[in-house]
């Protein structure tokens, strides 16, 4: 690659330039991964040379997310380069982008946004919960009636904690070929690697790095309230013309 090239893309650390201490690395640079040329493609086709490279990070990142294009190219993303496409319109634009940065806000800070009130049902009262009442081994849902496998409106955290009423809406939000809550479930866990048999204890990351044994169950609390929310933005996208 050209390190002009380079230099274009990549934020570097250095020393270059810093004069006052020649040991002493200068702060990174911020530049954007998106080339002028690309940046041109999307202000002629959208009409709008007032269009920015975050404005366009953002609106690729709500396009990317956009049911009309996952399902329009749903034969080419498994094996192609992404392609991204160039809306008609100005306003159209401005509703992915402004969908997008809401979107990446929303995921960037997961770990921040509100509990989802879901029902408890508990072995005692929350009061008397010492941290070992809040060890997972293994979430899992409920059994199902009617014919259903699964009741997936209820998951059982352990043998003190099930909650329940949980918006099946939530489990709408496919990360990954599977819904976001179900990531959670898998890797809230205390797994053993089968061939190492290394430990990984999702307690343990709760209690010594995040100073919080209830982690886990608070995680997947917030993350129904992320699928729920990026679902509302996601169904009010504008059609991929």
């Amino acid at each position: 690659m050209n390190p002009q090239h380079q230099d274009d893309l990549f934020a570097q650390n250095g020393n270059a330039g810093n004069t006052k201490n020649p040991q002493a690395p200068n702060p990174p640079k911020r530049r954007h991964a998106i080339t002028d040329a690309g940046l041109r493609h999307f202000q002629d086709a959208c009409g709008d040379a007032t269009i920015t490279k975050e404005a366009l990070f953002h609106y690729i990142y709500g396009v990317l997310h956009s049911e009309d294009y996952r399902e329009r190219y749903a034969d080419n993303l498994p094996k192609e380069l992404l392609r991204i496409p160039a809306v008609e319109s100005a306003a159209d634009f401005r509703a992915f982008s402004e969908a997008g940065r809401k979107l990446a806000q929303l995921h960037v800070d997961y770990e921040s946004a509100p509990l989802y009130p879901v029902e408890f049902k508990l072995s005692k009262s929350r009061e008397e919960f010492t941290a070992r009442d809040y060890r997972v081994q293994q979430m899992k849902f409920a059994k199902g009636t009617d014919g259903e496998k699964y009741d997936k409106m209820t998951v059982i955290y352990n043998h003190n904690i099930t909650l329940a009423n949980i918006p099946l809406a939530a489990y709408d939000y496919i990360v990954n070929g599977k819904s976001a809550l179900e990531w959670v479930m898998e890797r809230q866990a205390v797994i053993t690697h089968k061939d190492s048999g290394i430990v990984n204890d999702a307690n343990d990351w709760a209690i010594e790095t995040m100073g919080n044994p209830a982690y886990p169950l608070e995680l997947f609390q917030r993350v129904i309230t992320v699928s729920l929310e990026t679902m509302k933005i996601v169904r009010a996208l504008p059609g991929i013309a």
